[in-house]
């Protein structure tokens, strides 16, 4: 099948992985998406195969053992994967999200403590920010991490010095991690109240690590078991529990407190980037099914394509998965120059999305009853879509950053 969408001035290499990607998908992904989904298993083998293609150190500098790709590349290889299956893509999310932190914020130590086996797929990462009682409120965080000026001596007894800090006491309870369960490193937001005026300002980000699986996976730190949901299968969701979990100083990310807001901000940035890749492959997926059915399926004696009706709506779907990944290509190139891209994120997230969700019914549409059936690709498609409406800050949330966005670069002369 021709495709609907190519992607202009790329390397030869950004097309050679693309290449490998979209085999890898056609192979080893879409014949097994339905059945995992069914059963909602963990993809260990599809990730095994990732893990040999590289995929998981994509963006990572070489020195630690990466390919050093930009940021487009990896959305175009996420839109491949998102294609297949919107679940794996969502397995690497985090781990990217983590792993571009750590490389742009970290200090030294900790991007030679983590990256090279981040690279290798062998730690993997979850991200956390969100919590039962808030979502994109990032400022009402109600986890939080206090100074512990003990020091622990043999046998269990505490020997308290003044100045020490040499943990900080995590308590709280987290809410919607992808890969909370099958990752040995998270990245997660809390309150540290160390003096600053403004909320957000009192807010660090912390690496800890864990086992992976369900259960307490460090000490003071509980993975209690998965989330059910409607689609998104296979990828684990889950809460996380932090009940006086010590984490060291030096595991603050780029041991700066205080300045996790604006970090986790840069990596929602490039996070939505990747949520409007994931719309885009899903989007994609729904057109190649329903343009295929289309041509097969016959009413009144001739394909239904030849129907006016449904002529339309290919035409409008198509339409709208282009429009989307251009929009997303426009974000990552933005991100990728160093440009401040939350406007062009925003715009890429939510359009992105919304469109996906539309070329996902016009699909399920077009299949008819058949569309309902779980014997049909389609209907996996239409439970996944939503997820992207709310994954990354949800639509409204987009429209309001872009709002704010658009009203300061256009501002009347009265109120600059």
């Amino acid at each position: 099948m021709n495709r609907l969408i190519d992607t202009p001035d790329l390397t030869e290499l950004q097309r050679e992985i693309l290449r490998a990607v979209r085999e890898f998908v056609d192979k080893e992904i879409l014949p097994v998406a339905g059945e995992l989904d069914r059963e909602d298993t963990y993809p260990t083998r599809i990730v095994a195969g990732l893990k040999e293609l590289g995929v998981f150190g994509l963006t990572i500098d070489p020195e630690y053992g990466g390919l050093g790709e930009p940021l487009l590349t990896y959305a175009l290889v996420v839109e491949e994967i998102s294609r297949g299956w919107m679940s794996i893509s969502g397995i690497i999310n985090t781990h990217f999200i983590v792993s571009y932190l750590i490389g742009r914020h970290g200090t030294q130590e900790q991007k030679a403590a983590f990256l090279p086996a981040m690279a290798a797929g062998d730690i993997r990462a979850a991200f956390s920010m969100s919590e039962p009682d808030l979502g994109s409120d990032v400022a009402a965080i109600k986890t939080r991490a206090r100074r512990d000026n003990s020091k622990r001596r043999e046998g269990g007894q505490e020997e308290r010095e003044e100045g020490d800090n040499h943990d900080y006491i995590i308590t709280g309870r987290k809410m919607w991690l992808t890969n909370g369960a099958s990752s040995n490193l998270v990245l997660l937001l809390a309150r540290t109240d160390e003096g600053n005026e403004r909320p957000h300002q009192n807010l660090t980000a912390f690496l800890i690590e864990k086992e992976p699986g369900l259960g307490e996976t460090r000490p003071g730190l509980t993975i209690p078991g998965k989330i059910h949901k409607m689609g998104y299968k296979g990828v684990d969701t889950t809460e996380l529990i932090l009940d006086e979990c010590a984490v060291p100083a030096a595991r603050v990310l780029g041991e700066r407190p205080g300045q996790g807001f604006y970090q986790m901000m840069d990596g929602i940035e490039v996070g939505r980037v990747n949520v409007a890749a994931r719309a885009c492959g899903v989007a994609m997926r729904a057109f190649e099914l329903g343009i295929a059915y289309a041509q097969q399926r016959e009413t009144f004696g001739r394909p239904i394509a030849k129907h006016q009706a449904i002529e339309f709506k290919l035409a409008e779907m198509g339409t709208k998965t282009v429009a989307a990944h251009q929009m997303m290509i426009m974000a990552a190139r933005a991100k990728d120059e160093g440009r401040q891209s939350d406007l062009q994120a925003g715009m890429a997230k939510y359009l992105a999305s919304e469109y996906c969700k539309e070329v996902v019914e016009d699909a399920l549409r077009i299949h008819g009853g058949y569309g309902y059936s779980t014997e049909y690709e389609i209907e996996r498609l239409y439970r996944d879509a939503p997820m992207l409406l709310i994954g990354e800050g949800t639509s409204e949330i987009q429209k309001m950053i872009i709002g704010r966005r658009l009203l300061e670069s256009h501002a009347a002369p009265a109120a600059r």
